[in-house]
């Protein structure tokens, strides 16, 4: 009690306190200025009050000097009460010796006396163990028969001091009176002290009342509590002032809870008046005051009121805290706000104490938290609340961090909110900043894009507004997270980190030693990440400070130059990735001081050095590795293409590698290459005629030739013995090196190397024939490299030539996106019959050294074979991406469709032939060619593009029209897709657990380098573009469908073209629906391109209009793209189409009429009929069945009437159709799809019945019979699905049966029988009906127990017993519901034989023994209903037989 008054102590203590020092200090003096000072004598009177109290050892003395205590006082009082007790006059003497005391006290000095601390004598102190006494007023008033009379005497007294100032001694003779009245032994009569207490406040000034309120606690017994518990409420409606010391008290006093609560609501009422250093005592009161009850709207109104008027300081405090934090001073009107600071820090201690020692509190407040729904109703107060809850009471951290991700993932919390919460009480979360760290881990484990933000938003906050000591935690949590393994957390621990370098680089610079740790762990990092730590590193050692990162600086050298020179591979590339990104901060830094002083000027000299000479460092390491070297050009080139290279560096790089390059792999046209080659050796691909001397080649079939010759430690003939050996590896990645040179130099503009886009290549006859077959395994080979290279070749030319603007320049940039196209056909042929051949690399990441294979000739005989089963270049996103024939082949199976969902029959019939010569596809092959840019998809404007063929002259000598085609088309959709993917899908989503570490990512090093938004952005400026062709695509299925008379595979149509056509249609799709889906349009940032990209399919309907509503944007859009399912080409296409308009629809605030159109499209194509490819046994066609129908019946309006119409109409149509037709109305349905359909129906069904609520007795008459009449329904539909198993009875259909037949009866039992339970009287026909319906449902599945039992099929037999225990628990429900209803005497058991799906009867040893007692021959249906005990009989009976029937079943086995 006494703590819990500590927070507003009165004056009134602190004076006393002072006083009692003062007066312990004051006996001394007295001694002293007795002799000299003659007024200071004993109290010489002869009245009997002296007199008395002189006999019991009271001397009284006059002047300033304190009443003398001769006796101990516990003596002096039973003295004097003995002395009274026994005096002849008792009890007059009481009225004489009160009487003396009032005429005594009449002087001021002797009343201060008497309230003051009384003296010891000098032999009285040395025996006694305490030197404190009380006053002469105090040990009065211990005396039973004294006390109403001297409290009497006070309070007629007190009044003549309540308006005087103080003594010069600073001594308030109220407050010492009532002081007197404090700790009492015991009190005569309470309920009159009470009263004159209350009057007297009721009269006294604003501060005695103050004083004299915080006071009745210690002066009242518990008996008076209610009492002034009362009168203190009435006070404060009527004295707003005296709130604070009123419920200071009230927190003190034991109260009924209904006053309590009273008194809350009127101090709720009054929280906006209250000032802010009231207002921690009036929190306490309030969280005091709660109940288990009522604590949740408490606390709910409670936030809403703190916060609008308290919880957010004023802009002059938050002005404070930063100079506060930067100066380390106060400005001279910082004394207010270092208050209001005080105030603050006080109420949240307040706050933290109720949640942490009140579990109820806690969890109210966690519940008050996540009961708000609107994203606006969400204050920073809410997400302060949460984060001190989570530090103060363990048992609720699962609690918050469950509240906390499910309001980060619906957008309530974010993060513009949370800045403003480390803002505004960054003193108040510094005190929590451990469990703030602990709550950003746990959030960094999540596989959610959105709460992983989250957490990593909580580090960057905790490190930004905190001091150093938690600045130091933040950064060796991060490190933790890098050197955890966990891909995702070192992505976003090592983001986390290049923030806060940028953020605050002196800060980073003190923990730069934690960071410089990581590079013991860097075998575990992929490339990207360890090019971010170097990033970090590089920017730490090399910033402007050098003075202070020297060290850092040796220590990135060191581990650089130990890493280059290391002879294994992997650890070189890391030096390469390593040095590259140092040598890229090092320009960089130099680069923007260029007209300063001389010195800085030398500064930069120096550092171009440094720079250059570690280039040539990196280069001459690496020239001895093509591998190396390629992936040195390739990290050089990346560092161009950030724009991180000085100009004076770029300018040193470009004539370095133009020149290099020439000399390695350009040779002139006209000069034929000599050497002892396998095959002639043919300029090949060149887009110009040319007739004069100075044309250009790519010298590619020789460089091949040397460095497989070299391999075989043969000698070179061809190059002369002071020629460097350069491998043709490096073609490729040398090439994208130098074009981004001269593009940085030249400003985009190309034409410096505009040949090389013309120029053919020195290749030979690559068309195979009927050569194919005779080659050698080792010329196999030989070719396949040879196109592989030029495969990469014409990929990065495509990569470099595609944003040029010219007419010619984009006509030959799509010639070459045909010659890839031609050339890939021409690989698959040669690829069939070299399975065990290994590509040359073409992306160099470390990951590729792990996918780097031993290959054997078994395994590839198995690749072959699954090759021919999965022919065709359709490639699921991720794919294969290793080069082993060993890897690809089980990845083949693990990853890729096994049988390629857009492949039509069409394609079958056309490729049945191929497929004997072409068994492999080039997807598998993905990681072995060079990367594409996002850049390239610009082609996906170009439609038509007029090519002008110039003569020797330059004149025009003819023009070509040079178009986009469909396989042009299908080859940059495929891939835009698999980028798409890759970035936008969440990881958790992407890949399989037994996939190695950094497989999905070979190949999209380059992608790799954005950010997931900058994408996302790209994909939408492609977006109308990539609607031209959908619509184009649309119309020629339309006019095929149109010209076919409504088939869209009839007799005249081009088959290849179909496939290739309908290919592009679902890639489309594809595309459109990773965009839409991606989670990142739900942070606020990216609301903006949601916006532009609703904008391009809403223009499609209506030009012209801008700024509309998000609502109108998403109606326009589903509009658009709902018009594109008549013509849908493929069963898959159809799928994404719906998916697509699911995502859109998930946006809408309204998307109950979307809803609607979801669930009629959906009927639709289930309805469609669809090439018979796409039908059958085919696994990846069950699976988007199976997903088309949980759609449809997740939107219908009435699952129960969906279920009905199929399995009423459908099945039945289905069994009386021949063997390999289908369903009439549902062509989709057929014999190998009904077990699909069954699934599906029978989970619906029962998660449909699972959510609808029982109900409860106090409900309308007309909610009762709508859900008996929902209940009818759903056992009708039961029971049709039930009854289907006689004729499909295959054992999927019979799993299903079994384990959602059980889920059935368990939501019966719980959701069912209650309502059964309080309809029964009501409505006794209509529960007897439904009620013999179920009983021959529940019968038919103990015959399918019987029927397992007696198959002994142990895939079916283990569902068994628990469905057993389900039957019989409904059993002994249904008669504790004619308990309930008074029918007990209806309820009797017999017992229910063993039978088959047929209805046989399953003979056991017990049924045949027993077949007397074993009648079960009863009929339901010829029982009449008019007598209702009959059918309860009939009910429980059959019920009670499939009891009985179970245990003597299990007898049996």
């Amino acid at each position: 009690m006494v703590s819990k008054r500590r927070l507003s102590k009165s004056e009134e203590d602190k004076e006393s306190l002072t006083e009692d020092a003062s007066k312990a200090r004051k006996p001394p003096l007295s001694k002293k200025t007795k002799k000299s000072h003659v007024h200071n004598e004993v109290e010489e009177n002869d009245s009997v009050f002296v007199e008395l109290l002189k006999t019991s050892g009271i001397i009284l003395k006059t002047g300033e000097s304190q009443n003398q205590l001769a006796v101990d006082q516990v003596v002096f009082q039973k003295k004097l009460f003995q002395t009274l007790r026994k005096h002849p006059s008792y009890p007059q003497i009481i009225e004489e010796f009160v009487s003396g005391l009032e005429s005594y006290v009449e002087d001021q000095d002797c009343f201060r006396n008497c309230l003051l601390p009384c003296e010891r004598l000098q032999d009285e102190e040395a025996s006694m163990g305490t030197p404190y006494s009380k006053s002469l007023i105090k040990l009065l008033l211990g005396i039973d028969i004294l006390q109403p009379a001297v409290i009497k005497t006070l309070f007629e007294k007190l009044p003549e001091f309540l308006f005087e100032n103080r003594n010069s001694d600073g001594i308030s003779v109220p407050r010492l009176i009532i002081s007197q009245l404090k700790w009492l032994d015991r009190i005569v009569d309470s309920k009159d002290l009470t009263t004159k207490i209350m009057q007297l406040v009721s009269v006294a000034p604003l501060p005695l009342q103050h004083d004299f309120i915080t006071s009745l606690p210690e002066i009242l017994g518990d008996s008076q509590h209610a009492d002034v518990g009362k009168e203190l409420s009435d006070l404060l409606m009527e004295n707003t002032p005296l709130t604070v010391p009123i419920l200071d008290v009230l927190s003190s006093l034991q109260l009924d809870q209904k006053l309590l609560s009273k008194v809350r609501q009127l101090v709720m009422g009054k929280l906006s008046a209250v000032k802010l250093e009231d207002l921690p005592v009036i929190i306490r009161f309030i969280l005091h005051a709660i109940t288990a009850t009522d604590a949740v709207q408490v606390i709910s109104e409670l936030r809403k009121q703190l916060d609008l008027q308290h919880c957010i300081l004023p802009s002059r405090l938050q002005a404070s805290q930063s100079r506060l934090k930067s100066k380390g001073r106060i400005s001279s009107s910082g004394n207010q706000e270092s208050s209001d600071q005080d105030c603050v820090i006080l109420l949240f201690d307040v706050i933290k104490s109720a949640v942490r020692y009140e579990k109820t509190i806690a969890e109210a407040w966690i519940k008050a938290i996540e009961n708000i729904a609107s994203v606006s109703d969400h204050k920073i107060f809410d997400v302060v609340m949460l984060l001190i809850i989570y530090s103060t009471n363990t048992q609720t951290k699962k609690y918050i961090e469950r509240v906390l991700r499910n309001k980060i993932r619906s957008g309530c919390i974010q993060e513009q909110l949370l800045q403003s919460t480390f803002c505004t009480h960054s003193l108040v979360l510094k005190d929590v900043c451990p469990s703030i760290l602990s709550l950003a881990q746990s959030l960094l484990h999540s596989v959610d894009q959105s709460i992983n933000s989250f957490g990593s938003l909580l580090y960057k906050h905790a490190f930004k507004y905190f001091d150093a000591y938690c600045q130091q935690e933040v950064v060796g949590a991060l490190v933790t997270h890098i050197c955890s393994g966990n891909d995702a957390e070192v992505d976003i621990a090592l983001d986390v980190l290049l923030d806060l370098v940028a953020l605050n680089l002196a800060a980073m610079r003190l923990n730069a030693v934690f960071v410089k740790g990581i590079l013991d762990y860097l075998d575990n990092l992929s490339p990207q990440q360890i090019r971010k730590l170097f990033y970090i590193l590089s920017t730490l050692a090399f910033s402007k400070e050098q003075a202070a990162s020297n060290h850092i600086q040796d220590d990135m050298h060191l581990v650089i130059r130990k890493q280059l020179s290391s002879t294994v591979l992997r650890y070189k590339l890391i030096g390469i990735i390593g040095a590259v990104t140092m040598a890229g901060i090092m320009a960089a830094d130099r680069s923007g001081s260029s007209i300063v002083t001389q010195r800085k000027a030398n500064l930069n000299n120096e550092e171009y050095t440094q720079v250059t000479s570690l280039l040539q460092l990196v280069h001459s390491c690496s020239e001895q590795s093509p591998q190396a070297s390629a992936l040195y050009y390739d990290e050089f080139a990346n560092l161009i293409q950030g724009g991180k290279v000085a100009p004076k560096a770029l300018e040193w790089a470009e004539q370095t590698i133009l020149n290099n390059f020439q000399d390695a792999f350009v040779v002139d046209f006209c000069v034929t290459p000599e050497g002892d080659y396998p095959f002639p050796v043919k300029a090949l691909y060149g887009l110009e005629e040319y007739n004069s001397q100075d044309g250009i080649a790519i010298n590619l079939l020789p460089l091949l030739f040397s460095q497989d010759f070299a391999k075989d430690g043969s000698r070179m003939t061809s190059h002369g013995s002071g020629q460097k050996l350069v491998s043709p590896l490096c073609l490729a990645s040398y090439f994208r090196l130098l074009r981004l040179c001269v593009e940085k130099q030249n400003d985009g503009n190309l034409e410096e190397i505009d040949g090389l886009l013309d120029c053919p290549i020195f290749l030979t006859d690559l068309e195979p024939g009927e050569k194919l077959e005779s080659m050698s395994v080792k010329e196999h080979s030989f070719m396949c490299s040879l196109m592989f290279l030029t495969l990469n070749w014409f990929r990065e030319v495509v990569n470099a030539f595609c944003q040029q603007t010219s007419p010619e320049m984009k006509g030959k940039v799509l010639t070459r996106l045909k010659h890839i196209i031609e050339l890939q056909g021409i690989l698959e042929k040669y690829l069939a019959v070299t399975p065990d051949y290994v590509p040359p690399l073409a992306n160099f990441d470390l990951e590729t050294l792990d996918a780097t294979p031993h290959t054997s000739t078994t395994i590839s005989a198995k690749m072959r074979v699954m090759g021919k089963k999965e022919g065709g270049r359709k490639r699921k996103a991720d794919g294969s991406k290793t080069s082993s024939p060993d890897t690809l082949s089980k990845e083949d199976t693990s990853e890729c469709d096994p049988t390629p969902s857009d492949r039509t029959q069409l394609e079958k019939e056309f490729t049945k032939k191929e497929e004997e010569k072409t068994s492999v596809s080039l997807q598998n092959y993905s990681a072995f060619f060079r990367e594409l840019d996002i850049e390239v998809f610009s082609i996906l404007h170009c439609g038509l593009v007029t090519k002008f063929i110039l003569d020797t002259e330059m004149h025009t000598e003819a023009t070509e029209v040079v178009q986009l085609g469909p396989p042009e088309l299908l080859f940059l959709l495929e891939d835009l897709s698999q980028k798409l993917e890759n970035m936008l899908t969440p990881t958790a989503k992407r890949a399989p657990f037994f996939k190695s570490k950094g497989s999905w990512n070979i190949g999209f090093s380059h992608l790799h380098q954005r950010s997931a938004q900058e994408i996302a952005h790209c994909i939408v400026q492609l977006l109308t573009p990539m609607c031209n062709h959908l619509e184009n695509i649309h119309n020629y299925f339309q006019c095929l469908a149109s010209e076919n008379h409504g088939v869209v595979d009839g007799p005249g149509t081009k088959v290849q073209e179909h496939q290739i056509m309908s290919s592009c249609y679902q890639r489309l799709l594809q595309i459109f629906y990773g965009l839409f889906a991606w989670s990142g349009f739900f942070q606020p940032e990216n609301h903006n391109l949601l916006n532009s990209a609703l904008e391009v399919l809403a223009s499609r309907l209506k030009q012209g209009e801008h700024d509309q509503p998000l609502e109108e944007l998403l109606s326009q859009s589903f509009h658009y793209l709902q018009n594109f399912h008549h013509n849908i080409p493929s069963f898959q296409c159809a799928l994404y189409l719906i998916r697509l308009l699911m995502v859109i629809s998930e946006k809408s605030t309204a998307p109950s009429q979307k809803k609607e159109k979801i669930a009629s499209l959906a009927k639709q194509f289930l309805c469609r009929v669809w090439p018979s490819g796409e039908k059958g046994k085919n696994n990846t066609f069950n699976d988007q069945l199976h997903d088309l129908l949980c759609i449809y019946l997740a939107h219908t309006d009435s699952v129960l009437k969906a279920i009905e119409e199929i399995a009423g109409v459908g099945v039945p149509e289905l069994i009386n159709s021949p063997k390999d037709a289908s369903s009439s109305t549902f062509p989709t349905l057929t014999r190998h799809t009904f077990v699909i359909f069954f699934r599906v129906m029978m989970a619906e069904l029962e998660k449909t019945v699972k959510g609808l609520q029982a109900g409860t007795a106090t409900d309308q008459q007309q909610v009762h019979e709508e859900k008996l009449l929902y209940w009818n329904m759903a056992v009708r539909d039961f029971s049709i699905l039930l009854n289907l198993i006689k004729v499909f009875d295959s054992h999927p259909v019979l799993h299903v049966c079994l384990k959602y037949g059980r889920l059935f009866v368990e939501a019966f039992l719980k959701q069912c029988m209650p309502l059964l339970d309080f309809s029964f009287r009501k409505h006794r026909e209509d529960v007897l009906s439904l009620l013999e319906t179920f009983q021959l449902n529940t019968r038919l599945l103990h015959h399918l127990c019987g029927h397992s039992k007696i198959h002994q099929d142990m895939r079916l037999t283990k569902h068994v017993p628990l469905l057993k225990k389900t039957l019989e628990l409904l059993v002994y429900r249904v008669e504790a519901m004619l308990i309930l209803n008074n029918c007990q005497e209806a309820f009797w058991l017999g017992n229910l034989k063993n039978r088959d799906l047929q209805g046989e009867e399953i003979m056991s040893q017990n049924s045949q023994e027993s077949t007397a007692d074993a009648s079960e021959d009863d009929t339901p249906s010829q029982v009449s209903k008019s007598k209702v005990k009959e059918d309860e009989d009939d009910e429980v009976s059959d019920e009670g037989k499939e009891q009985n029937s179970d245990e003597s079943d299990d007898d049996s086995d």
